[in-house]
């Protein structure tokens, strides 16, 4: 699904020379690469504040935290996506209310946003999944309406670009109170580890989530809030700083990429291609294909399988049925779109590496399968 030694040859010198950098400066906790690749980000994304940290995860969790949310209020996310973005809502005492996403775009929906809304709401985690924006436009309405936090779930669209419907622009991650990030190395800006950030305008929320991360302290044994232990290494830090300048042209090959795909499966009436938000970029960290209901979609992947080409899908069970997260309000047919999607999605590879010789195994085999199906 990635090639993530073939991208690291490419740019092998400048990793090396980094990583040995560290290795001398042996600052390999908050050291000056931790902070030089803040100001690169921050400048790449064009936001005030970026706060590193240990993983994804853990960027949902301080960012929660920054909130100063109470047990029990509620916070509405989509039912259509990794168990992360619930499981923090959860961990820290709160109700994480689910709703369907849309049926295109795979994004969630406003309309069953607004329907959620209840006394007890005081946040919204709209997730950009598989590479493109939500509808931030009605998510941000919406939230002004009703008093309500915003905060984007970017882990997997790093780089992309929205258009509100005036006419202005914002990195995704930097629209809402606060963006979070993953740089999971399978991620379009991967380290070599484990790695996140958080985003935000807000000069006190910054301030705030950095003292979080940091065991709640400013000076060091005195801790004026509760926090957590979440850093983002040295060596991670220097590594993402090779990576960062060459994010528009991973992100370039992974657009072309899909095109070629889409271009190869647009005249097959079994697949559906990932559809464009028209107010978005979309950076492809998947590309995930709807498959028609008389397809065997196991057997699809399986077939791949022999021919040596992976095929996953993202996501097979919704968070609403999963058993950490069922719920009495919850039950069968409440999410029509989740539930379809969870038993016909599956995902192809998608990396800067692919070469137009994958590309075309990869499509041919795929419609070579569908047609024996059809016969």
């Amino acid at each position: 699904m990635v090639d993530l030694l073939s991208q690291y040859e490419k740019i092998q010198g400048e990793v090396d020379q980094a990583i040995q950098n560290v290795v001398r400066s042996s600052a390999y906790i908050n050291g000056p690469e931790v902070k030089s690749f803040q100001a690169d980000l921050e400048a790449y994304l064009g936001v005030k504040h970026v706060i590193p940290c240990a993983n994804g995860t853990d960027a949902l969790q301080i960012a929660m935290m920054g909130l100063d949310l109470k047990p029990g209020d509620e916070v509405i996310t989509a039912t259509f996506t990794y168990v992360a973005t619930a499981e923090v809502i959860a961990l820290l005492g709160l109700k994480p209310v689910l709703v369907d996403v849309n049926e295109d775009t795979f994004d969630l929906n406003p309309d069953q946003v607004r329907a959620a809304i209840t006394e007890r709401t005081k946040a919204i985690v709209p997730v950009h999944l598989f590479g493109q924006c939500a509808n931030m436009d009605a998510i941000m309405d919406i939230a002004k309406e009703h008093n309500l936090f915003v905060v984007e779930d970017t882990a997997q669209a790093i780089g992309a670009d929205y258009t509100f419907n005036d006419g202005s622009q914002a990195s995704a991650g930097c629209m809402g109170d606060i963006g979070t990030t993953s740089f999971f190395p399978s991620k379009n800006l991967g380290c070599y580890g484990d790695g996140g950030a958080i985003f935000t305008n807000n000069d006190e929320l910054a301030k705030k989530m950095r003292i979080i991360s940091n065991h709640g302290q400013t000076v060091r044994y005195y801790h004026d809030m509760i926090g957590v232990n979440s850093r983002l290494d040295s060596m991670q830090a220097a590594i993402l700083r090779c990576k960062l300048p060459h994010l528009n042209d991973y992100i370039s090959a992974r657009q072309a990429a899909a095109d070629y795909y889409d271009q190869a499966f647009k005249n097959v009436p079994e697949l559906k291609v990932p559809a464009r938000n028209s107010n978005s970029s979309h950076v492809f960290h998947q590309y995930t294909l709807v498959l028609s209901d008389d397809i065997d979609r196991n057997a699809l992947v399986e077939y791949l399988k022999t021919k040596d080409i992976p095929a996953m899908i993202y996501y097979p069970v919704a968070l609403h049925m999963q058993k950490a997260y069922k719920d009495e309000r919850y039950s069968d047919g409440d999410f029509p779109v989740t539930e379809r999607l969870v038993s016909r999605v599956f995902s192809l590879p998608m990396h800067t590496e692919l070469e137009t010789n994958q590309l075309e195994l990869i499509t041919s085999e795929v419609i070579n399968f569908i047609n024996n199906q059809r016969s």
